[in-house]
């Protein structure tokens, strides 16, 4: 089992930053990987998914998936699931709905709420943690696997290069 001790803080000022963070993280991202998305309402969860959805060349409208608990997005050979567990009564309803199938080595899976799904969902390769800061918000990224801790290197790395500026904010 990895040690969860790989952890980073960037301070996103506003929506701008947030959409240039997840533009950083989303070619560090790949088939296979869970992405664990934790936050309170408002926190920039979405704002973050759909700028790496838009990072990775999807063109099409990005949804939140609050009310369809899932959206499925199919980038070049990248099956890319965004759940939204944030109305789930009990763990249970992900083994209800037949979600465990969607967790293979083919997919990349982002989920929000995964607590609302605890015992059920499979663990994550990644934590991004929002917090509110006043105007802005604080993003904490923990790794939980090898791979995680990849993606959280090369992001440190394209953050603090300043490569991060050179990208255009995704629309």
């Amino acid at each position: 089992m990895h040690s969860p001790d790989v952890t980073a803080v960037f301070e996103l000022p506003d929506e701008a930053a947030t959409q240039r963070l997840g533009a950083c993280l989303a070619p560090l991202l790949a088939g296979g990987r869970v992405v664990f998305l934790e936050g309170d309402l408002g926190a920039g969860k979405t704002t973050l998914v759909r700028a790496l959805i838009r990072a990775l060349g999807y063109a099409g409208p990005v949804k939140s998936p609050t009310y369809s608990l899932v959206e499925v997005y199919v980038i070049s050979s990248l099956y890319l699931y965004h759940f939204d567990f944030y109305r789930f009564e009990s763990p249970e309803e992900f083994l209800d709905a037949g979600f465990s199938e969607y967790f293979n080595e083919h997919a990349l899976c982002l989920v929000e709420w995964p607590e609302r799904a605890a015992g059920c969902v499979p663990s994550p390769d990644l934590r991004l943690r929002l917090h509110h800061a006043g105007l802005g918000r604080v993003l904490e990224a923990v790794a939980d696997t090898p791979e995680g801790t990849q993606c959280i290197r090369g992001l440190k790395s394209a953050w603090t290069d300043g490569s991060y500026s050179a990208m255009p904010a995704p629309r």
